[in-house]
């Protein structure tokens, strides 16, 4: 049976595929591995270790002693807070990308899932319906990280013979992490805000339009292209995936549909308005759809009603 290790398995996409992972491959093959974090409840049944993916000596050990197949490759520093601590960033971000392609290399691992973001592209590439290959020079950290991320996967995966695949994911929005210091985040927040309050400040203004995806798209675009045929594969690291696009003011009309009274402010954080301002605003998925038969489940009804009932239920 495959046996994988998570690295970054506490964080808000880490928590939602570790689950699926284990009910798929069984509890014990999947490794949680999280950094100076609280086990979460839902993980007590499984495997739990402590990595620092900037540590390589910590990475070859975990996937030496449970034996590792797969690495799904979660650990990151996000975009506003990458910002904020390039040191770190660089360290986590850079760092541990290589290490974990290094150590999977030395240590016979098949394969390793690691994704990227719509952060990889830049105020250069087209905005609306961004093409999968297209102009990619981003003006952030964590951007300049997700290219290096893609192109030393195609590299580990055409010279070095290691299975490297990943998807750029947009903002992702779900109830059972709290949002932390990511761009898009304010369309997790919004949710808390509406039930709790009954009104928000969005740190992005109204009309600005990104890509989306709710988790349950998100963890099966990383699974699915993970279990894709790889004589298919054109691309390995680098393919966009998308769901939906939507501003704040249009979440937020959707939310009043459903909290009649939900009232929706804006307090615009300069930082995170400059990062999402060089995001594109669609993205065009059709390789991955092609490739590997990509297709979503959620549109933005979908998401705001599933969201609203889960999370009545978490905070209840």
């Amino acid at each position: 049976m495959e046996r994988i290790l998570v690295t970054g398995a506490y964080g808000q996409i880490g928590s939602e595929l570790v689950p699926a992972l284990r009910d798929r491959f069984g509890v014990d093959n999947v490794i949680a591995a999280g950094y100076k974090n609280t086990v979460p409840p839902q993980f007590f049944d499984g495997p739990n270790t402590d990595v620092d993916v900037a540590d390589y000596s910590q990475l070859d050990s975990a996937i030496m002693d449970h034996q590792v197949d797969t690495v799904y490759h979660l650990g990151s520093v996000l975009s506003a807070l990458a910002e904020r601590d390039r040191k770190q960033a660089y360290a986590v971000n850079f760092s541990g990308v290589h290490n974990v392609l290094e150590a999977a290399l030395a240590n016979g691992v098949r394969q390793v899932i690691v994704p990227s973001s719509i952060a990889a592209f830049g105020p250069e590439t087209p905005a609306h319906n961004t093409p999968n290959d297209t102009v990619q020079k981003p003006n952030t950290i964590y951007g300049i990280s997700k290219v290096f991320t893609e192109l030393m996967g195609n590299y580990y995966t055409t010279k070095l013979g290691l299975d490297v695949r990943g998807v750029r994911l947009p903002g992702i929005i779900s109830w059972k992490v709290e949002p932390t210091a990511g761009t898009t985040d304010y369309a997790v927040a919004i949710f808390y805000g509406a039930i709790r309050e009954g009104r928000y400040a969005s740190f992005l203004g109204p009309d600005t339009c990104l890509p989306m995806m709710y988790m349950p798209d998100a963890v099966s675009s990383l699974i699915d292209v993970a279990t894709a045929d790889f004589d298919r594969l054109k691309h390995h690291v680098d393919y966009n995936v998308a769901a939906m696009s939507f501003t704040p003011a249009e979440l937020a009309t959707a939310i009043e549909r459903r909290i009649p009274g939900f009232e929706m402010q804006y307090d615009v954080d300069p930082l995170r308005q400059s990062i999402a301002d060089s995001w594109p605003d669609k993205l065009d998925d059709t390789v991955a759809r092609q490739e590997w038969d990509w297709s979503p489940r959620y549109d933005l009804d979908a998401m705001v009603d599933d969201m609203l009932e889960n999370l009545r239920r978490k905070l209840a």
